[in-house]
């Protein structure tokens, strides 16, 4: 696993899972693409899925809007579509600001 300045892929969030509960990194897989797609179907038929300590997906529409090709700088029209946002819950805002050490003594 990369740590300070590097993001953390899926490898690695396998690799992270199977060595925290000690299992197979199969299984640690599997996992992974379970709440994946727990999420992702929660997104589809609701509005948001929330998990408690660690924060809430949202989905969200964006109106249609004109925007510029940025090759020939002309106007384009951008149709609306669909995304999601992710909100921290506070516990994880303030995981992110304290040190392991601090945690750990």
């Amino acid at each position: 696993m990369q740590h300070g300045g590097f993001a953390m892929n899926k490898s690695d969030l396998i690799e992270a899972v199977a060595s925290e509960l000690e299992s197979s990194k199969a299984d640690a897989g599997k996992m992974i693409e379970a709440v994946i797609a727990a999420i992702s179907d929660g997104l589809k038929s609701e509005d948001k899925v929330a998990i408690s300590g660690f924060g809430t997906f949202t989905k969200k529409k964006r109106a249609a809007r004109v925007g510029m090709n940025p090759a020939t700088k002309q106007p384009i029209q951008i149709k609306e579509s669909t995304t999601c946002s992710f909100k921290p819950s506070q516990h994880l805002k303030d995981d992110l600001h304290h040190p392991i050490a601090e945690l750990v003594s």
